[in-house]
């Protein structure tokens, strides 16, 4: 199909030009190469498309019909390759990109008000799931992901500083229970599930280098950490969540934070897609708007 309509073109060229020297001069190939192109395409259309003399150049009856049905699909598919290309180039066009709800409240809720008066051709179109996607098989442009999650033959650019996890229960849900001093402690505790990548989340702590993982048993498994803060405020159960999404509800004396000590540092958020090859403009700006400075 590519050397068809390559030939197609040469053809409509040499017609509009009606000479071979100026076409081969428009297109940067010699004579020689553009009669060879002709002659196998009339083979194959078993049909005389250009008349010839040694002085002049000009179409036949179905060179000429061919001509006019063929100059404006020509013009079309130029149109939109010159768009393709501007993509390269101009910051403009849809950008489908997957990351959890929590990615979208602390990446890019705070900075899609400046990146929409910035960018004012860009569409960002999100889709929110938690866990690991596949951005090729999905056909997003780009992910938000914990830098943990994201896989090695991925570009990816810090988009948060690191990050803490934090395990906060309602004064309700303790009037009647133990704060927990250790994550074994967990066990006899109601604990709200987070069902990552299709599998509940196991809960992880660290302590002066003495790790510990935890399968967080409980009378609710949901899928959004909101929804987990949410349980955790009604007295549902303990639940997990990023320390930044709970500062204030722990400040205002609506949750208890426990086990402090035993949630590190992690990674933090990455913005992940697959190369840098012929990068759209439109994504390198989402990229330049993100990126953590520190």
């Amino acid at each position: 199909m590519t050397n068809e309509l390559n030939e197609l073109a040469i053809f409509a060229t040499v017609a509009t030009e009606r000479s071979f020297t100026r076409a081969a001069a428009k297109l940067g190939v010699s004579q020689s190469a553009l009669s060879h192109t002709i002659r196998r395409l009339e083979q194959r259309l078993d049909v005389q498309l250009l008349a010839r003399t040694t002085k002049s150049v000009a179409p036949t009856a179905a060179g000429a019909a061919l001509l006019k049905d063929l100059a404006p699909a020509l013009e079309q598919i130029g149109r939109a390759v010159d768009g393709a290309r501007s993509n390269r180039h101009r910051p403009a066009g849809r950008l489908r990109i997957i990351m959890s709800r929590s990615a979208v409240e602390m990446v890019l809720l705070p900075r899609l008000a400046a990146f929409a008066e910035a960018y004012p051709e860009i569409v960002l179109d999100v889709v929110t799931a938690t866990g690991p996607i596949d951005l090729v098989a999905g056909e997003f442009d780009a992910g938000i992901q914990l830098g943990e999650y994201i896989q090695k033959d991925m570009i990816a650019v810090r988009v948060t500083p690191e990050l803490r996890l934090a395990v906060v229960g309602s004064p309700l849900y303790f009037a009647s229970r133990q704060i927990p001093q250790a994550p074994s402690d967990l066990r006899d505790h109601r604990c709200i599930t987070l069902r990552f990548a299709g599998r509940p989340y196991r809960w992880e702590f660290e302590k002066r280098g003495k790790s510990t993982t935890i399968g967080a048993n409980g009378p609710l498994v949901v899928d959004d950490t909101h929804l987990v803060i949410q349980s955790a405020l009604a007295g549902v159960g303990l639940g997990l969540a990023y320390e930044e999404q709970v500062a204030d509800d722990i400040a205002k004396g609506r949750l208890i934070r426990v086990l402090e000590d035993w949630t590190p540092p992690i990674p933090g958020f990455f913005l992940y897609y697959p190369s840098r090859q012929h990068q759209p403009a439109a994504l390198a700006a989402l990229v330049r708007t993100l990126r953590f400075s520190g």
